[in-house]
């Protein structure tokens, strides 16, 4: 696949999302930034506002095995890996499979299970397997978990673990639609459900080709340490007790390559990695204590850290190209 293909698959599935979906362009944007990439994604928003169907159009317009999981707080462990049961016809255990082994996991709101589901979680998503009474599972590649949570402070949930926050590379929050939306919103769905209308236009393979396409963007050493400016100016913001580790310098780079494909170039630009900074780093941060958290606030300090630090004079790599283009 060459950036042209790929850039007409990505143009594919952004028209299959827009049969459902009514406006939220950054959050589709971010969405499939995140699935070139190879990371999973966080949906944060207050119910009613589509984050489950964001998810659902995406999954059925990729040609890749799908499953869903409601969460609540009698949810198990072994109800997403699944078990190990005696089969008494042959004499052995046998091993059934739970939801997390699909190509596309909808984790719905995430936020409702105790934190002790919510880290079961963390093999699959960081190693892509999962290991269960000694033995490793590997799952299915690719494997996207798209998860969606209300806020922490709606009633019934549980924040989730810094831990299990640092392995979504990205966290994207799409706000109310505007009036205008709204009305187009009501007109569509009046008479149907326009999701019966998404049918699958890539395949996994497709998909598997665009993320190594992915990887091979070009991004300049000038932009590597830019990166690297960003996340350290977070640790040492008086407003932060935990700031971006290099895991996130390393979510940074990798959204930055994605987002910089969607818009048809194969080499990163400043833009490109200020367009996915506060989805990449706002949800990694551990605010001071005494601050008041509110909501929004992380996000206005990595906006102010891409504000201080200085963009480097000449970002972009000579070639223009992509490796293996």
């Amino acid at each position: 696949m060459n950036l042209q293909e790929a850039v007409k698959l990505v143009g594919s599935i952004r028209e299959n999302l827009a049969k459902v979906i009514v406006g939220k362009k950054e959050g589709v944007d971010l969405l499939l930034t995140a699935l070139l990439a190879n990371g999973h994604v966080l949906l944060e928003d207050v119910p009613g506002t589509g984050k489950t169907l964001l998810a659902k159009v995406l999954a059925r317009s990729l040609d890749s095995s799908f499953k869903r999981i409601q969460f609540t707080p009698d949810l198990l462990p072994s109800d997403l890996s699944g078990i190990n049961f005696y089969n008494q016809k042959t004499g052995e255990f046998q091993f059934r499979p739970g939801p997390v082994f699909t190509s596309i996991l909808l984790a719905d709101e995430i936020n409702r299970a105790t934190p002790r589901t919510q880290s079961s979680l963390l093999e699959s998503m960081e190693e892509r397997q999962i290991t269960i009474d000694g033995v490793t599972h590997m799952l299915e590649s690719p494997f996207l978990v798209i998860a969606t949570q209300n806020p922490v402070d709606s009633q019934g949930t549980f924040p989730l673990p810094e831990a299990q926050l640092d392995r979504f590379l990205m966290r994207i929050t799409t706000g109310y639609p505007s009036f205008e939306e709204g009305v187009h919103i009501l007109q569509r769905f009046r008479e149907s459900n326009p999701l019966d209308e998404a049918v699958p236009v890539a395949s996994a393979a497709d998909i598997l080709a665009a993320q190594r396409l992915t990887a091979a963007i070009e991004i300049s050493d000038e932009l590597l340490g830019y990166i690297i400016r960003i996340t350290e100016a977070t640790r040492k913001s008086s407003s932060v007790r935990l700031g971006a580790s290099p895991r996130a310098s390393g979510a940074l780079l990798r959204a930055s390559q994605g987002y910089a494909l969607i818009q048809g170039r194969s080499y990163v630009i400043p833009d490109d990695i200020k367009a996915v900074a506060v989805a990449v780093l706002a949800h990694r941060l551990l605010l001071s204590r005494g601050l008041g958290v509110r909501e929004g606030q992380a996000a206005e300090i990595v906006q102010q850290v891409l504000r201080e630090v200085e963009v480097p004079a000449e970002p972009v790599a000579a070639s223009g190209k992509a490796r293996g283009e």
